[in-house]
């Protein structure tokens, strides 16, 4: 259930900066995770990731703030059109980015009613430099593995049905992956969001 009014939830914090060893020990948790985890990634070198992070310090703020928010960011496609890699959040519960509202006008609607949620999906992302994963890439993402089957993440919704005041998430249970409606404004302490970056 939602958060009640009343009870003072904390903002969850992004902080897009390099810590002072200039994101050497980010290289090196992305590094253990990436060869711990081939299967997400199969036929590509780390050698080649790292040296496109390195090359772009601000794509590097980003993983940093997605790993700090706890979304254990790894690599799993090549996009060959671009040269890019692309990154999804791949924690295996939603990261801890929680009781959040799907977008700012939702979390306005909430703040009204003198409920104060942590804050709202599609704006921290924009802090963080990445965007919600989109239904397709949801879908990906739960054929590397099981993800959120415990918890719920909002993913990217269409503008139709945002403007009836709609937003949807996703989750894993009974062996399936579900897509699901609420209001925007709705905020749970299990439902967060997965993110995606293009390096």
């Amino acid at each position: 259930m939602p958060k009640g009014s009343g009870k003072a939830i904390p903002k969850v914090a992004v902080k897009r900066e390099l810590p002072a060893d200039n994101g050497e020990a980010l290289l090196e948790t992305l590094k253990d995770r990436f060869e711990h985890n081939m299967h997400r990634h199969k036929g590509l070198k780390w050698a080649e990731v790292r040296a496109k992070l390195e090359a772009d310090t601000e794509k590097l703020k980003s993983l940093h703030a997605m790993e700090q928010t706890g979304g254990e960011p790894d690599v799993v496609g090549f996009d060959k059109k671009t040269g890019e890699f692309i990154f999804y959040d791949c924690s295996a519960q939603s990261p801890d980015r929680r009781s959040i509202c799907y977008d700012r006008e939702g979390q306005q609607e909430r703040e009204k009613k003198g409920v104060h949620p942590a804050g709202n999906a599609i704006d921290l992302a924009a802090a963080m430099g990445i965007e919600l994963l989109t239904e397709d890439q949801y879908r990906e993402l739960q054929k590397l593995g099981e993800f959120d089957t415990k918890t719920e993440s909002w993913i990217q919704t269409p503008e139709d049905i945002r403007e009836l005041g709609g937003a949807i998430f996703a989750c894993h249970r009974y062996g399936h992956v579900f897509v699901y409606h609420n209001s925007a404004p709705s905020f749970y302490a299990a439902r967060g969001f997965r993110g995606s970056l293009r390096v």
